[in-house]
């Protein structure tokens, strides 16, 4: 993932923003409903994810699925897949597993959300192929869609079935830094329970916004391929942990790094922080149990 890489991340201030004064003001608004953490990569190809999969490995979303819970799906931003591939990626996995994917290209850069409501239905008639296993489905935006085709995303939103989970990114910055645009965002993702995605990458630190808009931190973390990728992550925990104090229930975080060389190794690392900082008990991936080391060595 290149979005955001630079030349040189030790120059980079990763200081997490402090929250958007309504982020607590969402949260205070919780149900009882037990906490649910979703932790995964954004792929599960071996050429990708180096040194993950055994010697042999031939079913690499088998082998992925039974160390993770959950997947970040990237590939379908790319082509509508045949209803019979969301089968086949149902079957393969055990239960409980996840899918976030993201919505083809096709409606939001090719289409860019114009007549969005052409289109929706199909994906969506070949996504909820996945049944129980679908998680949250997110729409990403094109860096140069800008706040003058607002009125788009209003369509595209009216026209989003309210009981399929959405969570949306924008990357223009006129998105986050015109007070008047992004109150507005918010507040109609807010009116429509849908989630603002998290986006923490190295060069892209003006569209932070740190302003959750449901009941659904949904983060996409770019690491940078340098030591700093753990003092960030552990900063994230912090912050998931006040957000957890004040009623946050869904955590969907994602890790990709600019060059995927070792994100599975990356990803354990955060698991067993989140297991040991928030007393859980999620699957630990092989690459770092068998380590008994807390850092695994990328660099």
């Amino acid at each position: 993932m290149k979005f955001g890489k630079v030349d040189h991340p030790e120059t980079i201030d990763f200081t997490l923003p402090q929250d958007h004064i309504d982020t607590e003001k969402v949260l205070s608004t919780t149900t009882s409903a037990p906490l649910q953490v979703y932790v995964g990569c954004a792929k599960w190809n071996k050429q990708d994810l180096k040194n993950f999969y055994p010697r042999g490995t031939k079913d690499e979303l088998g082998y992925y699925s039974s160390q993770f819970n959950c997947i970040e799906l990237n590939a379908t931003f790319y082509r509508l897949f045949p209803k019979e591939q969301y089968e086949k990626w149902y079957d393969k996995t055990p239960e409980g597993f996840k899918f976030f994917p993201k919505i083809t290209n096709n409606i939001s850069h090719l289409k860019r959300l114009i007549d969005a409501e052409q289109y929706i239905p199909e994906y969506l008639d070949h996504t909820l192929a996945l049944k129980e296993k679908l998680g949250t489905i997110f729409l990403q935006m094109h860096n140069n869609f800008q706040p003058k085709n607002f009125d788009r995303v209003d369509n595209f939103i009216n026209h989003w079935p309210s009981h399929v989970p959405i969570a949306l990114e924008f990357r223009h910055t006129d998105w986050f830094n015109d007070p008047q645009v992004a109150e507005r965002l918010y507040h109609t993702l807010e009116e429509h329970n849908m989630a603002n995605v998290l986006v923490d990458t190295a060069g892209r630190r003006d569209i932070m916004h740190m302003r959750l808009t449901n009941n659904e931190a949904f983060i996409r973390f770019v690491g940078a391929n340098h030591e700093s990728d753990y003092t960030r992550l552990d900063d994230w925990i912090v912050r998931l942990q006040k957000w957890i104090a004040q009623g946050l229930k869904n955590i969907h975080f994602f890790i990709h790094q600019n060059v995927e060389v070792e994100s599975p190794l990356l990803t354990a690392y955060f698991i067993k922080k989140l297991n040991s900082e928030l007393s859980l008990d999620l699957k630990i991936p092989q690459t770092l149990s068998q380590n008994n080391t807390n850092t695994p060595t990328l660099f």
